[in-house]
Parts: C-alpha cells; sequence; structure tokens
C-alpha cells in the first residue's frame, strides 16, 4: 500500500464513470455492485459493472472491463480504479488479481474508492496477488 496515496480523490471524472457504471450492475443475487475502471499506457479508459446469472458463474467489473480493454486492442493496464457499494474498501477478487496481472507491470496501481472518491486503498500487483503465475 502506498501512504502517500491514501486520502487522495480519484479524478471526478474517473469516479463519474465508475459512479454510472456501479448504477448499472445486475446484482440480483448478491446486491452487491460493483465498478471498475482501467487506464491504459495510452490513456483510455475502459469501465464496466459487476453482472450476475442465475447459474453463478458472473462475470465481475474488472473482468468486464479487461475484456472491453482487450476487445479495442489494448494490452497494459496502467492503473484500476474500484468502487464498491458501501464504506468499505472493495478488492478484487482473486480470479480478477490474476487476470489484472495478466495485463500489468510493476508500476500498475490498483486504487479503491469510497462514494467520494477517497483512495481508501492503494497498491501495486504484487502487493495483491504475491507469487502469480507468470502467464506469456
Amino acid at each position: 500500500m502506498t501512504e502517500a496515496s491514501l486520502g487522495k480523490r480519484a479524478p471526478e471524472a474517473y469516479l463519474a464513470r465508475l459512479k454510472a457504471a456501479r448504477a448499472n450492475a445486475y446484482v440480483p443475487y448478491s446486491a452487491h455492485p460493483v465498478a471498475a475502471l482501467l487506464v491504459t499506457d495510452s490513456g483510455e479508459l475502459f469501465c464496466s459493472c459487476n453482472v450476475e446469472t442465475a447459474h453463478f458463474k458472473s462475470v465481475c467489473a474488472e473482468a468486464g472491463a479487461i475484456s472491453a480493454l482487450i476487445s479495442a486492442g489494448e494490452k497494459r493496464i496502467r492503473e484500476v480504479w474500484i468502487l464498491g457499494p458501501g464504506p468499505k474498501p472493495c478488492p478484487p477478487c482473486g480470479d480478477c488479481r490474476q487476470r489484472i496481472h495478466e495485463f500489468a507491470d510493476d508500476h500498475t496501481r490498483i486504487h479503491l474508492v469510497d462514494e467520494t472518491g477517497r483512495i481508501m486503498s492503494s497498491s501495486g500487483v504484487a502487493d495483491l496477488l504475491p507469487e502469480a503465475f507468470g502467464g506469456p
């Protein structure tokens, strides 16, 4: 965790996109809406929300945003911004930690924000997924 990031805020444009995506989350089973916004090396933004289905093979917000990023021809994640439903930080699940790792590097930051955009937690990929499986 980077202490320098704590207490700072997400850019207003990022927070607005996160809130809009989270409002569209389809979460009839958990009532746990989440939004994730990815920033690429080129400065492109990709945002998504979680989508649950009756067979419980849901799509996390991070996974949806990564799919959009790859579909657009991007390959590197510079920052991840995540907004959950409540006052506590909402870190990525284990699967999404591995997904993020696949398209991140040592400089990638994962920021967990609250409703006001205040950064509650800021970590590097290795902090969230030590000894990650390497991939290509």
